[in-house]
């Protein structure tokens, strides 16, 4: 049941833009589980399990009850996401973020608290993720490419992103220019069964399975050799990506979606002072708040577990 509520945590977060399903992860304490079964699930060990010693021990190598109750999970937020939470988003923006912004403070406090050892490489990795992730949240998207081979790359850095807590994989399809490309690709490929945007999909696909399957070896790879270094970069990636869900945020222009519905493209943040709107200060500050002493808890009842 914990598992099934976490995984519905994470499906939540990948239906607000800005807020990644890694970050979840994180909080609730499988992310190293998830970047290793991922491993698992999209490398050789299962065949050779199932092949020699049966459906048990293939289950068993791809840790088939976590991944079960997992994505059960992130089916049912994502649901839940799109029903409710981007009602939220619609209408209560500035307090939505809110709590996500205090959420992603204590977060990075926590993932920061992993590090057993901090040194000088330690900072460095610390500031120079943070910078990135900075970056990232202000850069300009550019207008993207419809070739095979960029769709194929783009399917690639998307999916890396989304693991990453932090890093948003929708936004960086945004800033790649393949966001509106992609999503009305993927409505026409299920809804008109249109062949060019079956291809295209197709080739996104494939990118993610292969961005995927090499991304997670890469950070399995650095949780055990580089442990401290590893936690060090990754909250300077949630540091850096604070920025992202400032909840006063001033909007510069707008973009159609595939509803054809006029939505948020390119935001700036202000102070709430500035805010083209009732900017709700108290409730904000109590829904950070809120946001801060729920990984607080999240944390305690880790350490007694």
């Amino acid at each position: 049941m914990s598992l099934l509520l976490k995984g519905m945590a994470m499906g939540i977060a990948e239906v607000i833009p800005g807020v990644s399903g890694g970050t979840i992860a994180f909080i609730t304490g499988i992310y190293e589980e998830l970047i290793n079964t991922i491993k698992s699930v999209l490398g050789p060990d299962w065949f050779v399990a199932l092949r020699q010693k049966g459906f048990p021990a293939f289950w068993q190598t791809i840790n088939g009850t976590f991944l079960l109750f997992l994505m059960a999970g992130m089916a049912l937020g994502v649901v839940v996401g799109v029903l409710g939470v981007s009602h939220l988003l619609e209408n209560y923006p500035v307090l939505l973020w809110s709590f996500f912004f205090g959420l992603i403070i204590a977060s990075a406090w926590y993932i920061g608290k992993q590090v057993r050892r901090w040194g000088m490489d330690r900072v460095l990795g610390l500031v120079l993720a943070a910078a990135l992730a900075y970056w990232i949240t202000i850069a300009s998207p550019s207008q993207g490419n419809s070739a095979y081979w960029f769709v194929f790359v783009s399917g690639m850095i998307a999916i890396s992103a989304l693991i990453l807590p932090g890093i948003s994989g929708s936004f960086i399809l945004l800033l790649l220019g393949m966001y509106t490309l992609i999503i009305p690709s993927v409505k026409a490929a299920l809804t008109g069964g249109d062949t060019q945007s079956l291809i295209t999909l197709v080739v996104f696909a494939g990118g993610c399975v292969v961005g995927l399957a090499t991304f997670s070896r890469v950070l399995s790879w650095t949780f055990k050799r580089y442990h401290d270094l590893t936690m060090a970069v990754l909250t300077g990636f949630m540091i850096g990506s604070l920025n992202k869900i400032w909840p006063w945020r001033e909007v510069l222009s707008y973009r159609t979606d595939s509803s054809g519905h006029e939505v948020p493209f390119l935001e700036r943040s202000v102070w709430p002072s500035n805010f083209p709107g009732d900017p709700m200060v108290l409730p904000a500050i109590g829904l950070m708040i809120a946001g801060i002493l729920l990984v607080l808890v999240l944390d305690r009842y880790d350490a007694k577990k």
